[in-house]
């Protein structure tokens, strides 16, 4: 193995010289080391090689360790430092430079993989991922393909989740008009009817592949997942920029010239500074901040996260910081419910019921007569749905978890008509979602041609 390795001021030369001659006899070769700091146990003047081996040193050894692996290209880094000179939090925003360049970050008990990008898409390709489920990726990917659409572009959804097809699956949202009764015929052939996809090719009414994957790791890999294949079929399809979506934490399994990184107001900071937040900020060109409101997130907690994203350490060479826009997300009805009594289902929390409700008489001129919040849990659902026909006109409900085989199912057995709803994220204070949109495809086709 061709290694980088780490190494620290707190271990006396002799010991890391020693396991330099270990590593070097049992077949190693070290291609250089990097100090990541701390000066108890070095000579006063600095460490400059270990028996020939040259080490970087430098204010900052993200620095000097992306600058390493450029220069050595080693095949992995080995980190032979310890706290507290790389504390927890600070080991893994090494093991992030790392990962970001396709490098292999092992430790005395760890060994983190870069998670797998080829470049597959033979057109410019925008990700949108996220820190978690429930974040609001879909919906900033239908958004996406809308606004992309009015920009002029003609984008096409790939699309992955944990209930999707088997093979890739295309549906065309700007053709197909599918009913309430069509989505539970998808439903009773065993298809998840409320998969991402369904619900991309819909809202977004736009080109979508249907795509599913299994397992995922700290950093974002997928264990099984036919993402790949998505892209290609998706490069066969009209369309001149792709949109991919990365599911839960899950990130797509191939290359994105741009990407998008979706973060609630709610996460807590650690999320972010820790783990593998850094290798997820390292990947974005932008972030989306959604759930700007109380009781998700207070001022002082979005202003935190906005500042925390907008410090993330960008590399060397990399001037530009990460652009960010605050939002919140409102409820959109696919058709008019204006003058209507009507229960809405959906996955949102509790806290969310008030500016929901809020927004759906004041802009769209419904009664909201009631809301269940447990369209991830069946059971909860089928209780709360019970007496809905003796409260309102029309069941008003997400594409997403049981909305299609309970929600929908329960209305229409009711003889309640059903209409199904998007969420729409909404700048705050002057920010612009649509404008962030247009920079990032223009700057996709940007550097997919450059690539070319």
């Amino acid at each position: 193995m061709r290694y980088v390795v780490v190494i620290d001021g707190e271990h006396y030369p002799p010991v890391v010289q020693s396991a330099l001659d270990e590593l070097h006899a049992s077949g190693h070769h070290i291609a250089g080391a990097v100090l990541a700091g701390g000066r108890e146990k070095i000579p006063k003047e600095g460490v400059q090689s270990f028996g020939g081996i040259t080490v970087r040193t430098g204010d900052d050894p993200r620095d000097s360790l992306e600058r390493a692996l450029e220069e050595w290209a080693p095949e992995a880094v080995l980190d032979l430092s310890d706290e507290p000179v790389l504390d927890y939090r600070r080991r893994h925003q090494m093991a992030s430079v790392a990962l970001v360049r396709g490098v292999a970050y092992e430790g005395a008990d760890f060994r983190f993989e870069p998670p797998p990008r080829p470049r597959v898409a033979e057109k410019p390709t925008l990700a949108i991922i996220g820190t978690g489920k429930r974040t609001g990726k879909t919906a900033l990917g239908g958004f996406t393909a809308r606004t992309l659409t009015e920009a002029g572009h003609r984008p096409v959804v790939v699309s992955m989740g944990r209930g999707g097809p088997p093979e890739p699956e295309v549906m065309d949202g700007g053709r197909v008009e599918l009913t309430p009764r069509d989505l539970l015929e998808l439903a009773d052939a065993g298809k998840h009817a409320a998969s991402d996809y369904v619900e991309d090719a819909l809202l977004g009414r736009v080109q979508t592949v249907g795509c599913r994957r299994c397992g995922g790791g700290l950093a974002g890999a997928v264990r099984f997942s036919n993402v790949a294949e998505g892209v290609e079929v998706a490069n066969g399809l009209e369309g001149d920029v792709i949109v991919l979506e990365g599911s839960g934490s899950a990130i797509p399994p191939v290359h994105a010239d741009v990407s998008g990184l979706v973060i609630p107001a709610s996460i807590p900071p650690e999320y972010l500074s820790g783990y593998m937040g850094p290798y997820r900020l390292l990947l974005s060109d932008f972030v989306m901040v959604s759930m700007c409101e109380e009781p998700f997130g207070s001022p002082s907690q979005i202003s935190e996260i906005t500042s925390q994203v907008r410090q993330a350490y960008r590399g060397i060479g990399e001037s530009e910081e990460i652009r960010v826009v605050r939002t919140v997300f409102r409820p959109a009805p696919t058709r008019s419910v204006g003058g209507l009594k009507v229960f809405v289902a959906t996955t949102a929390p509790q806290e969310a019921a008030k500016p929901i409700t809020h927004h759906l008489q004041e802009e769209h001129g419904c009664t909201v007569v009631g809301m269940t919040h447990s369209l991830s849990d069946r059971a909860i659902l089928e209780q709360e749905l019970a007496d809905v026909r003796k409260e309102a006109d029309i069941l008003l409900c997400e594409i997403k978890a049981a909305g299609i085989d309970v929600a929908t199912r329960s209305a229409l057995a009711c003889g309640l008509d059903v209409v199904y709803m998007d969420n729409v994220p909404v700048g705050v204070e002057g920010d612009d979602p649509a404008g962030l949109v247009t920079w990032a495809g223009d700057l996709a086709r940007t550097r997919f041609e450059g690539a070319g």
